[in-house]
């Protein structure tokens, strides 16, 4: 019955952040920053999903913080950022923009990584002139652009009209979750996890899932109800690579291949067998290592800035 907020202990205990910050968005939205690493590294930004927070990404900041400098941030409302009255697409493209000009040095790239609404995130501010300026890459978990209720198999249903309504009315429900029970864990396994997630990977998504509030969670449920961000997918025209688990009910392998079909530039779509919604989680050393290649380059590119000047000295 604990009402933790995360996991405390374990590979999915969000780690100590370096140092943290605030980004003021456009209208004056209040977004938390943390920043994990050295300084100096290559850059990756991490960009949680619908009901979760910073925590959802622990064993990606934790592995990858070795040797690059990852910014991880809360969405409007969730985790440690205030709600705000504006809730849409514009918003999440506005605060996006204003993490990446609050944390990266004019000109310097980074590897954006978003899951789920994390995702839509990035589609939605494509065309920004800070995504334009900073995204190196991006990977996209677990996601989809469009047509969401209308996909989901959450329900034991035929697609059409039954199912959506049912679906709506279940994804936007505006009842509390309470605590994090035994039932609690096994119907978040079922909607967002493969059959053959390990108990300690349900526990630590349904805490990160229980402690979003549930006026967040509506809100933000009746912005992915009417997404269409399939311009925004268009707009995506640097290396993106697609991930999604077989099992996913809430955005199916069918979002994945259209959003790779779509795309100008994927270089890779990655299906993982059994796995559902909550692939860095279920899958956290593939997803850190999807992160790790769309980065090398960069790496290297940061490698041979730092060595210049001691060879030119010599």
């Amino acid at each position: 019955m604990s009402r933790l907020l995360h996991i405390a202990a374990g590979p999915y205990a969000p780690p100590v952040p370096a140092r943290e910050l605030t980004a003021t968005a456009t209208g004056g939205a209040r977004i938390h920053v943390e920043v994990h690493g050295p300084e100096n590294a290559p850059a990756v930004v991490l960009v949680h999903g619908w009901a979760c927070s910073t925590a959802f990404w622990a064993a990606q900041t934790r592995a990858l913080a070795a040797d690059h400098r990852v910014i991880a941030y809360d969405q409007r409302g969730h985790g440690r950022s205030p709600a705000d009255p504006a809730c849409g697409t514009e918003a999440l493209a506005d605060d996006l923009e204003a993490v990446l000009e609050a944390t990266l040095a004019p000109g310097e790239q980074a590897v954006i990584a978003g899951h789920s609404m994390g995702g839509m995130t990035v589609m939605a501010a494509a065309a920004r002139p800070a995504v334009r300026a900073h995204a190196a890459a991006v990977l996209l978990c677990s996601t989809g652009s469009s047509r969401l209720v209308a996909s989901a198999t959450v329900l034991p249903l035929g697609e059409g009209r039954a199912r959506t309504w049912l679906t709506r009315r279940i994804l936007g429900s505006r009842a509390p979750l309470g605590p994090v029970t035994p039932m609690a864990r096994a119907i978040l396994k079922y909607a967002t996890m493969g059959p053959g997630s390990d108990p300690h990977m349900v526990d630590a998504c349904a805490r990160v899932v229980h402690a979003c509030p549930r006026r967040v969670r509506y809100a933000w449920s009746q912005v992915l109800d009417l997404l269409d961000l399939d311009d925004g997918v268009r707009e995506l025209r640097m290396p993106v690579e697609v991930v999604v688990g077989t099992a996913d009910r809430l955005t199916p392998p069918v979002h994945a291949r259209s959003l790779a079909a779509a795309l100008p530039h994927c270089v890779g779509l990655t299906e993982l067998p059994g796995l559902g919604h909550m692939t860095p989680v279920e899958a956290p050393d593939l997803v850190t290592g999807k992160i790790r290649a769309l980065a090398a380059p960069h790496m290297s590119a940061a490698r041979t800035e730092r060595d210049a000047p001691a060879e030119e000295s010599a």
